[in-house]
């Protein structure tokens, strides 16, 4: 599932917070080597990044870390 799937109910991600979002995505599932996007790790790292976004955080290299280490 990509994460603009999961995107589409949140109310309150405009545009250029969705690039963000998906860029941080993006280059999780590279450093991770995941390809396919419907795997239960890469809807982890989907559901992660966007519980960071929610508490306020919008750059995607920290996004992308705090996905990858889980905090």
């Amino acid at each position: 599932m990509p994460i603009q799937q999961l995107l589409r109910d949140q109310q309150h991600f405009g545009p250029e917070d969705i690039k963000v979002l998906s860029s941080a995505f993006e280059e999780a599932l590279q450093t991770l080597g995941l390809v396919d996007r419907t795997v239960p790790a890469a809807q982890l790292v989907a559901k992660l990044i966007i519980e960071l976004a929610q508490r306020g955080e919008r750059d995607p290299t920290r996004l992308r870390e705090r996905a990858l280490n889980g905090t």
